[in-house]
């Protein structure tokens, strides 16, 4: 039994160097989880409990789960209300202009996951690089965000069960406890099982999201039953820009913004394969091989699918205006509208078919993600130690536990009075995916910063972000203009005067809510932020090394072929 103190291994210098500053690194990293201690001044006692997660992902789960978090329904439904809003040459722009700066944000999460690969993930290292304020903020208002947006998943799966079988036959409640059960078994049977869940659900997502792409291709060119040949006829004509609140170029700008804004919001949840890492195979390599796939993959998916979205349907349309008060049926979809135009009959209930395998996909995976989440926080001793344990599969069963029990907050949805009242949640958390962002940004700049004071070149590091901190800098500046600007339509004329109050404070009490959380915490523990030549580099780096030679060594012995072969590496493996 011993007393654990931070300043016993949080030097951040390596241990040779140590004596020099005249710290004493007596931390056992074989103790606890890589990289994580518990609370300070905590009488603890090594090996007791366990509290380490399983590394089951494969190379492929984590490649798949990484472009599935970036495909869903904002793809396949939120780009029909950017093109009511905007037209089809601001969102084009605005999905490309946005994808690279997911890309320096992912960046940047890699860099920091290939040295040091964490089980409490992002919030971990806001708490080691930057400042331990900014990593408990930052992990409970991400929780807080997938405790919310779980529920809103199975509300829209039992809504979109509604096509076949409508509320006045079978109440909503059924279907979203069916969901909700399957979920949580999928989760509880162990990582590996959920990895190979997700490559399979994230596989049949690219194959519709490819089908989707070409049809629409195929349309714009005339190959649909009318051979209406429309190719760029609908940027002449309403346009290439539209109009948004004001009319004139003014109105055209505020227009394209808006499009930015439903862009990012769309692209939310492409770093939740930073929340993976604690969890995968050799991380150090399947990690940034992820991440730099995913530049390719959002300009194939998004980029291209709104490009040929803007041929097909003009932002004009009666059909798009219907649809974009469907919420999650098939309807909802732009894709089905151009499919009505070009008159095919067949496809609309394949489409929902699509949906509701998307919204359980993000069901399933948002689950995952609020687990570890709180998992990550108590193993730094920033929520209940009992949320770290896991069972003998490495499944944190707790923080499982405790997670689910939100997803309870889904029965709300069939009464229409608590319907409204969730609604307002949900407004209120999308904001801190965003601030995840924000914060991982801010996190990288000093990871940056540290290991240049420490004397760590980009030569001793697995990856390094291309475009390195100036492209953080960049993408936070955007970024934070973005969350600033994200409701800019509640000062205008609406539905609540000349002010629309309600969405307003459900649109921007999430910021200060989260600096709240971080003042708060620097004001009662009395914890100062961390100073580059401090930042804690290697506690836990030797227990991953060792894993890492581990896998490779046994790799090797098996003499195995990743990946199917060089036709899957050269030409099919960047896709899947």
């Amino acid at each position: 039994m011993a007393i654990w103190n931070r300043n016993s291994h949080s030097s951040g210098v390596s241990p040779q160097r140590s004596e020099e500053y005249g710290i004493k690194n007596d931390y056992n990293p074989h103790e606890y989880p890589a990289g994580e201690y518990p609370q300070e001044g905590v009488m603890v006692e090594p090996g007791s409990g366990q509290t380490k997660l399983t590394r089951g992902l494969k190379s492929r789960h984590i490649t798949m789960i990484a472009i599935g978090g970036a495909i869903g329904t904002g793809l396949i439904i939120g780009t029909g209300a950017a093109l009511a809003k905007a037209g089809p040459a601001s969102i084009l722009i605005s999905y490309a202009f946005v994808g690279v700066l997911v890309y320096m944000v992912m960046c940047g999460l890699g860099e920091m996951a290939a040295w040091l690969p964490l089980g409490s993930g992002f919030s971990g290292y806001a708490t080691r690089f930057c400042d331990p304020a900014l990593g408990f903020a930052l992990g409970y208002t991400y929780w807080f965000k997938y405790i919310i947006v779980t529920p809103n998943q199975l509300t829209a799966a039992a809504l979109v069960i509604q096509y076949w079988c409508p509320p006045e036959r079978v109440n909503p409640g059924v279907f979203i406890a069916v969901f909700f059960v399957v979920i949580l078994t999928i989760n509880y049977f162990g990582v590996k099982f959920f990895g190979e869940f997700e490559f399979w659900l994230s596989s049949i997502k690219v194959l519709v999201i490819i089908g989707l792409i070409l049809l629409s291709f195929i349309l714009a060119l005339g190959g649909g039953p009318t051979h209406d040949r429309t190719g760029f006829r609908y940027w002449k004509n309403p346009g290439a820009f539209k109009p948004y609140i004001e009319t004139g170029s003014g109105g055209k700008f505020l227009g394209f913004w808006s499009s930015m804004i439903t862009a990012v919001f769309a692209y939310l949840g492409t770093e939740l394969v930073g929340v993976t890492v604690g969890e995968a195979q050799n991380p150090r390599k399947t990690i940034p091989r992820a991440i730099k796939l995913t530049f390719f993959r959002i300009m194939f998916f998004y980029v291209l699918s709104v490009f040929f979205l803007g041929m097909i349907v003009p932002y004009n349309s009666k059909e798009l205006i219907f649809a974009n008060k469907q919420g999650s049926k098939a309807s909802a979809s732009p894709f089905v509208v151009a499919i009505s135009i070009a008159k095919i009959k067949v496809l609309p209930g394949f489409i929902n078919g699509c949906i509701l395998l998307f919204v359980f996909s993000a069901a399933n995976s948002d689950l995952y993600i609020a687990s570890r989440t709180i998992y990550g926080l108590a193993s730094m001793g920033k929520a209940p130690r009992i949320l770290a344990r896991t069972d003998k599969r490495g499944v944190p069963i707790f923080a499982l536990g405790l997670s689910s029990l939100f997803c309870l907050l889904a029965f709300m949805n069939v009464s229409d009075d608590s319907k409204i009242v969730f609604g307002y949640f949900v407004n209120l958390v999308t904001m801190f995916g965003l601030l995840a962002w924000i914060s991982i940004l801010v996190t990288h700049i000093y990871f940056v910063r540290a290991r240049r004071a420490q004397g760590i070149t980009n030569d001793q590091m697995p990856y390094v972000a291309p475009c390195g901190i100036w492209g953080s800098y960049i993408a936070l500046f955007f970024c934070v203009l973005i969350a600033i600007t994200k409701n800019f339509n509640v000062f205008t004329k609406g539905d609540y005067g000349s002010f629309d109050y309600k969405n307003f404070i459900t649109g921007y009490l999430g910021i200060p809510l989260y600096l709240i959380m971080i003042f708060g915490y620097k004001l009662i523990m009395r914890e100062e932020g961390v100073k580059p030549m401090h930042a804690d580099f290697y506690s836990g780096k030797a227990e991953i090394d060792a894993e890492e030679a581990e896998f490779l060594a046994q790799q090797a012995e098996k003499h195995q072929n990743p990946q199917g072969g060089w036709f899957y590496r050269t030409f099919v493996s960047w896709l899947f």
